[in-house]
């Protein structure tokens, strides 16, 4: 990573809404490329929001965002997968490029490379009907990755999956963040899905939102089960849930 060059950078950001009741206050912090980091924390202390902040996708009241990159070098998947029913997983992945004009020969290739690195290259046909709810995430995430994003936006996007699908879809991200070499901003409830994942862990206080606590983990990826059993891993789980339990103290209702 080099820490010197962030994909983006925010300082001291705050946002209210219509009733003027702060979201997020004093927000700062930077994601270099190459880098995890993951945000946890209650219900309602403005994750979320933080992404879309991140994204471009909401403006902030206060505070300054900096992107030294190019914007559309950001790739983002929901909770919800979001597909277009009627659509192909093949047409669901291209309609980033559509939009950019892509031409047809690399649209092609660059679409089967996406659902090739998601596992899902013998499954372009079909529609979302017939996917399972972590295939249905497989193909968010392709159309995402589509766009060959040097930042990677993911908010909650296995939270919707039994355990099982969660922790292979957790593996499958961890390889391919090693192997594409892209920053990623994960947000979860789930202690455990931070910390194996991320290489910072922020923890988030609401009321109004903002950065309480921050985590370093440090261990090489692509992280797989075995990471989940080590000390070091169980170690920094009972870490990162006793700084949540704080929160509790302060008020907060996770």
């Amino acid at each position: 990573m080099n820490a010197a060059t962030p994909l983006v950078a925010l300082e001291r950001v705050g946002l209210s809404f219509g009733n003027g009741a702060p979201v997020l206050q004093e927000v700062s912090l930077s994601v270099a490329k190459g880098e995890f980091l993951a945000l946890i924390g209650a219900s309602g202390c403005g994750k979320s929001t933080l992404l879309r902040v991140m994204a471009g996708l909401q403006q902030p009241t206060s505070g300054r965002v900096a992107r030294p990159q190019a914007s559309d070098n950001i790739g983002i998947v929901f909770q919800d997968a979001t597909l277009m029913p009627w659509a192909s997983a093949f047409d669901n992945v291209a309609l980033p490029l559509r939009l950019r004009h892509t031409p047809r020969a690399a649209l092609h290739d660059r679409v089967m490379t996406a659902l090739a690195q998601v596992g899902l290259a013998d499954r372009a046909a079909a529609r979302p009907h017939e996917l399972s709810g972590g295939m249905k995430m497989r193909v968010a995430l392709a159309r995402a990755l589509v766009v060959e994003p040097s930042l990677l936006l993911l908010d909650e996007p296995f939270a919707a999956l039994d355990e099982i699908t969660r922790l292979r879809l957790s593996d499958d991200l961890s390889s391919l963040q090693a192997k594409l070499g892209m920053a990623v901003v994960f947000v979860t409830h789930a202690v455990s899905e931070s910390v194996a994942l991320a290489d910072r862990v922020l923890v988030m206080a609401r009321a109004p939102g903002r950065i309480m606590a921050q985590f370093t983990v440090d261990a090489p990826h692509p992280r797989h089960q075995d990471f989940r059993q080590a000390a070091a891993f169980l170690t920094m789980v009972a870490e990162v849930s006793a700084s949540l339990r704080q929160t509790l103290h302060a008020g907060d209702d996770l």
